[in-house]
């Protein structure tokens, strides 16, 4: 198979869909792949890393289009580059399509076939291409947390840890999964004082056996969570219900009665965000401020540190990557129920029931492709 891996045009994105030792794999498996000169700059890799493992050079995003089979990127495609999408070609990448019904359409209309990252299941119903950006994003959310409380960035002016004789920040995170673990693990490690929300008793108490006496849990009722957020420092909101758009867990009210200065970090907010006040922003202008409520939204946030997430995010997507390439689409998904969970729009068609379901298509399962 010819595999694509175009340089990512998002704004300070500099992930890549496949690092040298990711593209030496396909190479040695007799696939071809062709990457885009400078796709992986921003990690420290040279065109010559990739030629030294067998790939191929394009000088411009185009050509890969033009002649790829299968496209590995991180994010979601751009509006050009969904123009540059086509039938019988195979996207795999990031999509988030739940809050994003132009980018829905766009892959709709192409008639790709377009494979989500983050609706591949695992063996036990966990997210397996989704958790190592999940496990980075939780631990970025207090530390972007910690940097905006501070004064000078817009915050309360608080030391997230608070120093003897002085209260530590109150953190809150709204979700118990695997972003909210990280966030937690981070936050209790700088000594904040930690309060996490689930709706799950089973989480809570797991929770509650890893870290002890070092953080609260709630169970999540709108009640506590109004009562939580009220009194919060710093809220960080890591709902997930896989492939659906997050709930709006903090209103606009709520924001309006928080503290000044208090900051709202939500990891949500490529599903649309769980705060009502959300919208995405981007690294270059990451924060905004409603009713005196410093807000973080930026839809990529891994894509800050992004030699550590290529290279976790490439453990993960490599093995599916080599059966698609290996077998083709169909076949991998008739052998691979967890990886035909991760395809999104077939041909013209939405295949995932939750992105249908939020954008108003009818829903064609996985099945009637795989037949």
């Amino acid at each position: 198979m010819r595999i694509g891996v175009p340089k990512e045009i998002k704004v300070h994105e500099y992930r890549v869909g496949l690092v040298p030792a990711a593209v030496r794999e396909l190479v040695e498996s007799g696939h071809e792949v062709v990457v885009q000169t400078g796709a992986a700059a921003g990690i420290g890799f040279a065109d010559a890393d990739y030629q030294r493992v067998g790939a191929k050079i394009a000088p411009k995003a185009e050509e890969i289009f033009a002649s790829s089979e299968m496209i590995v990127k991180v994010k979601e495609p751009q509006p050009g580059e969904c123009a540059q999408l086509r039938k019988g070609q195979v996207l795999f990448t990031y999509l988030h399509l739940a809050p994003d019904p132009k980018q829905t359409e766009a892959l709709v209309k192409s008639g790709a076939t377009c494979i989500a990252y983050e609706t591949v299941t695992g063996l036990d119903g966990s997210l397996p291409l989704l958790t190592p950006m999940s496990e980075v994003a939780g631990r970025m959310s207090v530390q972007v947390g910690a940097y905006y409380l501070q004064k000078a960035n817009g915050g309360r002016g608080i030391l997230l840890g608070g120093v003897p004789g002085v209260a530590p920040a109150k953190v809150v995170i709204l979700g118990g999964g695997v972003s909210g673990t990280h966030a937690a693990e981070m936050a209790v490690g700088l000594r904040a004082d930690v309060t996490i929300v689930d709706r799950s008793v089973k989480r809570l108490r797991e929770l509650s056996s890893i870290f002890g006496p070092s953080l609260r849990t709630e169970y999540s009722t709108q009640e506590h969570i109004d009562t939580l957020v009220m009194d919060a420092d710093l809220v960080i909101g890591a709902v997930l219900i896989a492939g659906a758009a997050a709930p709006k867990l903090v209103t606009r009210d709520m924001v309006r009665r928080m503290k000044a200065g208090s900051v709202l970090v939500d990891i949500s907010i490529d599903q649309g965000g769980c705060f009502e006040t959300s919208k995405p922003t981007t690294h270059a202008d990451p924060v905004f401020v409603v009713d005196d409520v410093v807000h973080y939204c930026v839809a990529n946030m891994p894509g800050a540190v992004p030699r550590t997430s290529t290279f976790a995010l490439n453990n993960a997507t490599l093995p599916f990557a080599r059966k698609l390439a290996d077998l083709g689409w169909k076949k991998a998904l008739q052998q691979d129920r967890h990886l035909a969970d991760g395809l999104n729009v077939h041909e013209g068609h939405v295949t995932n029931a939750a992105v249908a379901h939020d954008l108003g298509y009818k829903y064609t399962p996985v099945e009637e492709f795989l037949k």
